[in-house]
């Protein structure tokens, strides 16, 4: 186990504090639920990032096609 030691604003921790306390409070909640916080804070930038690669990839495109590419239908529905 880490050790981290973080200033927070009053207002931020004391809300903390109550919602963890209404929660049960038992021994170690805090840190369960920091650690949650953390984790989850974690997963959503990790998200977002991989979003904003996925839009870049999109907006750049996926093949290369030449400038006047044309296709006809019949290759695209080959039935023969």
């Amino acid at each position: 186990m880490g050790t981290i030691t973080i200033t927070v604003e009053d207002r931020v921790e004391k809300e903390f504090r109550e919602i963890v306390k209404e929660q049960g409070g038992r021994k170690g909640d805090l840190g369960r639920a920091i650690t949650e916080a953390m984790e989850k804070w974690a997963e959503e930038k990790k998200q977002k990032e991989i979003a904003e690669r996925q839009m870049k990839l999109s907006e750049k495109g996926l093949y290369k096609l030449p400038k006047n590419w044309k296709f006809k239908r019949d290759e695209l529905y080959d039935r023969g």
